[in-house]
């Protein structure tokens, strides 16, 4: 499968590093040209540089805007009005227990993992549909459907993404344009690898028994017994992009390496 975005815009939020840096990169593999984003202008010109490195001939955009106020996103909107390609990936999360979690907590994290994907999704989808032609893509997690005990609240950012997503799907059905989840499972991402290095580091072991030990406790109906990569993740995510997928639409796509035993 040849999978080629030539003369395609793709904004990807969150880009800077992890499972959004890794997308980026295939986006741009693929000949898309590629607007980064992040909240830290250090991190964005890193990232810009890295991609110009590995892409001399490719097409990179940075935009510094924090997408969990209005004021980032329409900074970002004003840099960059149009995009064929939207991937909604910018969001984080931290174990607490549910007791703990303040009201201002529970709002900035639904304001970042889930307010930054509607308002991006409202400004980039109508012209999408204009032209007959657009990739919508939420970066949810296997969280939203298996929900862990100790992140009810990144939870249920996550389930309301897919939420919006199959919302959204409808809305523009039959219009060219097509809007899906991607659920990842444990992910050798920015904020993961810290956490599991934090871990190793507490109990004097090595990062790769620290992984063993959160996919044994935490997550025991892994069938991969390892962590995903970012690159794995982001195969799927530019497969979505793509023309190829032009007929899935409206779903929810797990690379989860089968942590939620369903079927369906």
């Amino acid at each position: 499968m040849n999978i080629d975005l030539t003369g395609r815009k793709a904004v990807v939020s969150g880009s800077t590093a992890g499972i959004g840096r890794a997308v980026a990169e295939g986006l741009a593999r693929a000949g898309a040209a590629v607007v980064i984003n992040g909240r830290r202008q250090e991190r964005v010109g890193a990232a810009l540089a890295e991609l110009r490195t590995l892409f001399p001939n490719g097409e990179f955009t940075g935009v510094c805007a924090d997408l969990a106020t209005p004021e980032g996103a329409a900074d970002l909107f004003a840099q960059v009005p149009d995009a064929d390609i939207l991937v909604n990936n910018v969001g984080t999360g931290r174990p607490k227990p549910f007791f703990d979690i303040a009201d201002s907590e529970w709002v900035d994290l639904f304001e970042l993992n889930v307010m930054s994907g509607i308002r991006a999704s409202r400004h980039y989808m109508p012209n999408m549909v204009k032209c007959g032609w657009g990739r919508v893509v939420f970066i949810s997690s296997e969280s939203a459907l298996a929900i862990p005990k100790d992140m009810i609240d990144y939870a249920m950012t996550k389930t309301a993404q897919l939420a919006i997503a199959r919302g959204l799907a409808e809305v523009v059905g039959g219009t060219g344009v097509t809007v899906n989840s991607v659920l990842p499972g444990p992910t050798n991402s920015e904020i993961m690898g810290g956490w599991m290095k934090a871990n190793a580091e507490a109990q004097g072991i090595t990062r790769e028994d620290a992984e063993q030990q959160f996919l044994k406790t935490m997550r025991p109906t892994s069938l991969l017994n390892r962590f995903a990569t970012t690159e794995e993740v982001a195969n799927l995510v530019v497969y979505v992009c793509s023309d190829q997928a032009s007929a899935t639409t409206g779903t929810s796509l797990r690379v989860d390496g089968g942590v939620v035993r369903t079927i369906a």
